[in-house]
């Protein structure tokens, strides 16, 4: 598999398990960006997988609050 085509397979993996965490908690991504003090368009732009250092952060800081695991 092509580098670039891995890639997005691995931010579409990245936004499912983030969804799929939002669902089972009944949770939107406006209630998410309050809870983790982060502003709303960014943390959109992390759950798609954008690759800036603020996006990581925020990540990181998604898969910490859902226990998500194998993601970095």
């Amino acid at each position: 598999m092509p580098i670039e085509e891995a890639l997005e397979e691995t931010k579409k993996e990245v936004e499912r398990k983030i969804k799929f965490a939002l669902l089972d908690r009944g949770m939107t991504q406006k209630q998410l960006s309050d809870l983790i003090n982060e502003n709303r368009q960014q943390v959109n732009r992390a759950i798609k997988g954008d690759t800036t250092p603020k996006s990581k952060e925020i990540r990181n800081k998604i898969y910490q609050l859902f226990n998500i695991k194998g993601m970095k």
